[in-house]
């Protein structure tokens, strides 16, 4: 997968939502994000999104058949689910998730539009990165349970901060999904949500968090959390602090000749390097030949091509 391409990125405010989903429509949801962004069309309250059970069943690696099963059963549950966020001055607002949805049963694909809440609650990055919480979806697609992925997307506002103020019982169990009457007492509580929740992201995601009792008396009034993001292997990620003539940021291992093909039509890659080549030969008067002998470049030494990392201009 290519990880930029699959970051999933939601306002805050709406991570915040008090919310019940299901485990299937959480993934749901999660691919309109990732797909919106894939195809640089962002969600709209009048375009429909559509979903296929291929492309469910590939992300989080199920059967088509299974994949199918799980989106139709996600159909009508969706349209009906509600949260509740908070606007400006703090004062409660209802709202769907969904305005429509409709499900193509011979074509094994759904189709969503989202309420205008959610639009506005869901963008692609736009240089306003402090205001969002983004996550990889590779990091929560192998959770098996549906308040591990509530519980992260909760923690990972504050893997910056690496700890969390208190989460108020009653506010924290509306926040996980939970009904008045499920697992009332504390004990249940910690084995089948909190805990549960802890130990999978712990194992599964790049995150380490734990967490503390917070008590008033004798009684547990909220819990605290510590995050820490766990260490990255050095293949993973180029920290955004080395410097910029560091030549790993620029190397094409792992790029094929689609992509570098699409980078070398990239309109700000040829301004960048448009001087490499005359505009007498045939690289500089025909667009096949430039896109020839530009790969041909980036195989034999990548490192010539500093002024941004390479990947960059799959993003552009």
């Amino acid at each position: 997968m290519n990880t930029k391409k699959n970051l999933v990125v939601k306002t805050n405010q709406l991570n915040q939502a008090l919310q019940t989903l299901s485990l299937a429509e959480v993934r749901i949801i999660q691919l309109a994000i990732v797909d919106a962004r894939e195809t640089a069309t962002g969600l709209s309250t009048d375009k429909p999104l559509r979903i296929d059970a291929t492309r469910y069943a590939e992300v989080f690696e199920t059967t088509r058949q299974n994949g199918y099963k799980r989106m139709k059963e996600a159909e009508e549950t969706l349209f009906n689910r509600r949260f509740t966020y908070l606007d400006d001055n703090g004062k409660p607002i209802k709202s769907r998730w969904l305005q429509q949805v409709q499900y193509h049963d011979g074509e094994g694909a759904i189709e969503l539009v989202f309420t205008l809440a959610v639009v506005e609650g869901i963008s692609r990055i736009n240089g306003l990165e402090q205001f969002f919480t983004s996550y990889l979806l590779e990091q929560t697609t192998q959770f098996d349970s549906v308040y591990s992925v509530r519980l992260y997307e909760l923690l990972t506002q504050w893997r910056t901060a690496k700890k969390t103020p208190c989460f108020e019982i009653g506010v924290f169990r509306d926040q996980m999904g939970l009904g008045i009457n499920e697992y009332k007492a504390m004990c249940d509580f910690k084995k089948r949500v909190l805990d549960l929740a802890t130990d999978e992201i712990n194992k599964k995601s790049d995150l380490k968090v734990k967490y503390e009792n917070v008590k008033k008396g004798r009684k547990i009034v909220g819990f605290a959390f510590t995050v820490h993001e766990k260490p990255k292997a050095k293949t993973d990620v180029v920290s955004k602090e080395r410097d910029a003539s560091t030549a790993d940021m620029f190397t094409v291992e792992g790029l094929n000749d689609n992509q570098l093909g699409r980078i070398t039509r990239n309109k700000q890659f040829i301004a960048d390097y448009n001087h490499l080549v005359s505009s007498t030969s045939p690289a500089g008067q025909d667009p096949k030949a430039w896109e020839f002998e530009m790969i041909n470049r980036l195989k034999k030494d990548a490192s010539q091509f500093k002024k941004r990392p390479i990947r960059e201009y799959l993003e552009y």
